[in-house]
């Protein structure tokens, strides 16, 4: 007997009602980033490895899905290559499968940069994929839906990027928090806390607060080496309690023997300005536990969260002053974000907020009363189509019952039955099915037909 047939663990199949409520999702999205002036770009599936590696920190880089050589991709490796699973991967793969677009959008940059102009705006909606062990909310093949800007440091792309989102989740119908926090006022509290050359470490382990709790942060930061005093001074501002601009005040009094750190004072207290200026719908609020554990972020970094349903960031992204250096390209500051429509989808899904319209059903299906009957509908079908409205045919000449059956059961809301009389006639019939409402139109006669259907 032959095994079924399944797909990889992380990964998912959609259908035709999956692909109108992802489509639904991909539209609203791009609609917006349409409205605030940017541009669609796309970038290969498979990077070089080289391009990929180092990016994304340690663990970033442990769910790396490295691309085999082809050929005899281990003929170089050596016994004592064994021992060493990086050393292996790196003699066997020179190709990996895109781990986010941020990275392959520097790339692009620095690749493209005789062709483009600054600012430039872009965004890209593509899968990328992760290795990490599947769970609720995590995939290891999903799509992200970025939007960036390189080529300025200006905060007003950060309130850009905060009015995108507000925007967005609007038209998707979703209330959400926007979290926001600055990595400057990361480094400062490292510096603060004598622990500066450890910055990573700290990034890393309180990115991860959400998952494992304060108390197993304070445990992997002692781990890594931070003493008990500067544990003392960082736990305090992970708990930060008040309104935005409490905090931002306790903080600058925290940071005020940091000279990055009160730079990111001054940027967070600037973007909050803008932020009460524009009429932001969403909450906003300053999360200082959070960090983005990516290492290419410089400034401001922001994550969404959903406030209706339970399930992880649907939304993230931050400022990078450094990435297209990696690839020889200096001083091109970037801002950006990523929308998880997975996420998105399973969001919109829970809280049941798909549109009742939404849908890839036909408008109408003409019944297969015989060759000559179908011949005669052939011209009204075209018609219809033109005008905008989906049409089928029913392939076979069945029973009629059987033709209704398929109509109710793939959604189709309007059924014409024409046989000889209407022929002999010159008439066409459309019947609602919802309704049982049927009416009849001379076959030239689309204006009208249109008009029934639209109701």
């Amino acid at each position: 007997m032959a095994q079924k047939p399944s797909i990889p663990k992380g990964t998912r199949d959609f259908g035709p009602v999956e692909m109108a409520r992802r489509n639904y999702i991909f539209s609203t999205i791009s609609d917006v980033f349409h409205l605030f002036g940017y541009a669609q770009i796309e970038t290969p599936a498979m990077e070089n490895l080289s391009t990929l590696l180092g990016k994304y920190g340690d663990e970033g880089d442990k769910l790396l899905f490295k691309i085999l050589n082809s050929g005899d991709a281990f003929a170089g490796v050596t016994p004592e290559m064994l021992d060493n699973s990086n050393a292996v991967a790196m003699k066997v793969c020179e190709k990996g499968l895109r781990y986010d677009l941020t990275v392959p959008f520097a790339r692009f940059v620095v690749q493209h940069q005789n062709d483009i102009h600054f600012p430039f705006k872009r965004y890209q909606i593509q899968p990328v994929w992760r290795a990490d062990r599947p769970q609720k909310g995590r995939y290891r093949e999903f799509y992200q839906c970025d939007v960036d800007v390189v080529g300025s440091q200006s905060l007003l792309y950060e309130l850009e990027l905060v009015q995108i989102v507000d925007l967005v989740f609007a038209k998707l119908g979703i209330n959400v928090c926007i979290k926001i926090n600055n990595r400057k006022l990361l480094a400062g509290l490292a510096e603060v806390a004598g622990a500066a050359d450890k910055m990573v470490d700290i990034t890393v382990a309180i990115d991860k607060i959400d998952k494992i709790g304060l108390d197993a942060v304070k445990e992997e930061l002692r781990e890594k080496g931070l003493s008990e005093e500067a544990i003392a001074i960082i736990e305090p501002v992970l708990l930060l309690q008040g309104d935005n601009e409490a905090k931002i005040e306790q903080m600058s009094r925290i940071l005020a023997s940091s000279e990055v750190g009160m730079k990111g004072i001054a940027e967070i207290r600037e973007l909050f300005s803008l932020i009460a200026s524009a009429g932001i719908r969403q909450k906003v609020e300053l999360d200082l536990s959070l960090a983005r554990g990516l290492n290419y972020y410089t400034g401001a970094i922001f994550e969404v969260k959903a406030l209706d349903y339970e399930i992880g960031s649907i939304c993230g992204g931050g400022r990078y002053d450094d990435l297209t250096g990696i690839f020889g390209l200096k001083n091109v500051s970037g801002v950006g974000i990523s929308f998880g429509a997975d996420r998105i989808y399973d969001v919109l899904l829970g809280l049941d907020k798909y549109p009742a319209a939404l849908g890839s059903a036909p408008d109408v299906l003409f019944a297969n009363m015989g060759r000559e009957a179908v011949n005669y509908v052939m011209p009204v079908c075209a018609a219809l189509r033109e005008r905008g409205f989906s049409v089928v045919v029913f392939p076979d000449e069945s029973k009629l019952g059987k033709q209704f059956d398929y109509a109710t059961r793939s959604g189709i809301p309007f059924i014409s039955i024409n046989a000889d009389s209407e022929a002999a006639a010159g008439t066409v019939n459309l019947k609602n099915l919802a309704e049982g409402k049927q009416q009849t139109f001379a076959r030239d006669d689309v204006d009208a037909m249109v008009a029934f259907l639209r109701g």
